[in-house]
């Protein structure tokens, strides 16, 4: 199987991330894997889909850590390669991560992703479906009974005025934006200062003011889900707890949240259930959903990372079980000649 992983930056990765992991797996277990940037991709006067990939030498690796080393050392190397050649193209890239900085690079991947889909290549997630959740607008288009309420708006008197209705304690938080940036807690002592805090969230767009859940204060819990189904091996689910460190409500792990183990409920499951056929809909083959008490947080679908952070709790290497999916897929479509609709192969 020729895999490649689209990224923002094949210099910007690290050994711990999700993409990393995959790509070393997928090298293990013989495959050939090939990172590639969102800037490295290009479309040819021959009407097809080349980039630059960069990839690592050896055929075995015992660390993420080594396999990185060697693609970033003198022994890594780049191919401009067919990106329609390969089997499977898996969208790793975060929009939001260069919708201020390099603002050409936020939806171009997924616009690629969408060629390659024409000349047979499995392209996970559906970059159709990506293309729908540019934003976390996206999120309001899942059940209400499974998200926070929430007000997206520019004007701040609707803003105020939900937060009375909320008894003066809600969310502030960027529309575009990720890993816990310009995310402000209202408390009734702060809505003297609302304005302010509105303006530094504002200047990158919409906002979202959102339902505070009192279960935040315990952080929150990811819950990978994988062709629509929680992932789950040998019982236990691809799941990490990340607690809120002191005076922060954010939980992220960058933003200082600490790591502990899951413990998966009926109700997270059902959750995860409810959400099922809007994912299956838009063909996204590996999800995160961030759950706090009752409610979703958020769902990723453009980079759900922490596969690492699971497998440390639970000693299940989750990445063996993603790249195994990804090779019944790449069966399939050798049994239907690579003719069969890209977001209904995203979850089979």
């Amino acid at each position: 199987m020729r895999i490649g992983f689209v990224v923002n930056d094949v210099k910007t990765e690290e050994a711990g991330f999700t993409t990393v992991r995959l790509a070393t797996e997928a090298v293990n277990r013989g495959h050939t894997a090939y990172l590639i940037g969102v800037g490295d991709l290009a479309y040819d006067p021959d009407d097809q889909i080349r980039a630059r990939a960069s990839f690592a030498p050896k055929a075995k690796y015992k660390t993420s850590a080594a396999y990185l080393a060697d693609l970033h050392g003198k022994s890594g190397a780049r191919e401009r390669i067919g990106v329609g050649e390969l089997d499977v193209l898996m969208m790793r890239n975060v929009p939001s991560d260069d919708f201020l900085k390099r603002p050409w690079a936020a939806t171009v991947a997924s616009e690629f992703g969408r060629l390659a889909t024409r000349h047979g290549v499995i392209v996970v997630n559906d970059p159709n479906g990506l293309a729908k959740a540019s934003s976390k607008m996206y999120f309001q288009l899942f059940p209400e009974e499974v998200r926070p309420r929430t007000l997206i708006t520019r004007d701040n008197n609707e803003i105020k005025e939900f937060a009375k209705e909320e008894g003066g304690t809600i969310v502030l938080k960027p529309l575009q934006g990720s890993g816990g940036a310009s995310v402000f807690l209202v408390r009734p002592d702060d809505l003297p200062n609302l304005n302010q805090m509105i303006d530094a969230v504002s200047r990158d767009g919409f906002v979202i003011a959102q339902e505070y859940l009192p279960a935040a204060s315990d952080g929150d819990m990811r819950l990978f889900v994988m062709n629509g189904r929680p992932l789950r091996v040998k019982g236990k689910y691809a799941a990490f707890r990340r607690n809120r460190s002191s005076g922060d409500m954010r939980s992220n792990i960058h933003a200082g949240g600490k790591l502990a183990e899951a413990t998966v409920t009926e109700t997270d499951l059902r959750i995860a259930e409810i959400v099922r056929p809007k994912l299956v809909q838009d063909g996204m083959f590996l999800v995160g959903l961030d759950i706090v008490g009752e409610k979703l947080m958020e769902i990723n679908v453009f980079s759900p990372g922490g596969l690492g952070s699971a497998q440390k709790f639970t000693k299940v290497n989750f990445c063996r079980y993603v790249i195994e999916a990804l090779e019944r897929k790449v069966q399939y479509m050798e049994f239907y000649g690579r003719n069969f609709d890209n977001v209904d192969m995203c979850c089979l």
